[in-house]
């Protein structure tokens, strides 16, 4: 199978399961970098970023991003563990968290881990010494995927309005055509597919404690709950 280009370039860095994470960026309209970096914090560990597909957190975390059972009913079926609806899963709360929070990373990364824009969250020991906050492990592990810091918000927020409003005029081009009377002679009029929306209806709720799931890695990587 041939991966595409951006799924290429995150599999030689070490990024597990590059396609199914490029994929389900692509379908949110997220940066697909971002979403690997969460996968790198969530089932890598400091200093690598590979992800893991692993049931951790004391038997709560689910799959690649650890999606936590206690707030997600999704994370008690199969496809859980499914890298590919589990990338598709997680790209989902954090293109909600994005928008609500009006494209702040770091508070969407907050918010994602523990519930609230503005909590430190799960703390993450880095081999430097380095201690920190949920948002801030993640942002380290982007810089460490592109080389570059972590993506700035205000060009993710543009990002995001920008789908928004290219799904908006598709939405209304449709509209418009299928307004429009049929000819006089003729064939029926080819009914428009409804534009492809990420999906919005299903609520999502969001994690409420810190994942634990290296200690259940076996290695000794220093995460701690905040």
């Amino acid at each position: 199978m041939s991966l595409d280009p951006v799924a290429s370039r995150l599999a030689n860095t070490g990024v597990a399961f590059a396609s199914q994470i490029e994929s389900a960026a692509r379908r949110y309209g997220l940066n697909p970098n971002l979403l690997a970096a969460v996968a790198a914090q969530e089932t890598g560990g400091p200093g690598t970023n590979a992800g893991h597909n692993i049931v951790g957190d004391g038997g709560h975390g689910h799959g690649l991003f650890q999606i936590d059972d206690r707030w997600h009913p999704f994370a008690s079926t199969k496809a859980a563990m499914d890298p590919a609806q589990n990338a598709d899963y997680a790209a989902g709360m954090l293109s909600g968290l994005l928008k609500r929070y009006g494209g702040n990373v770091h508070e969407a990364l907050s918010a994602y881990n523990s519930g609230s824009p503005t909590a430190p969250g799960t703390k993450t020991r880095w081999a430097d010494g380095a201690d920190l906050g949920y948002a801030d492990s993640v942002m380290r592990h982007y810089a460490g995927l592109t080389g570059s810091p972590a993506p700035d918000e205000s060009a993710e927020s543009t990002a995001i309005a920008e789908s928004s409003a290219t799904v908006s005029s598709v939405g209304a081009l449709g509209a418009a055509a299928q307004s429009y009377p049929l000819p006089a002679l003729s064939l029926p009029a080819p009914s428009l597919p409804a534009p492809s929306l990420p999906s919005t209806s299903q609520a999502h709720s969001y994690h409420r404690q810190s994942t634990d799931y290296m200690s259940l890695l076996g290695d000794d990587t220093n995460e701690t709950d905040s």
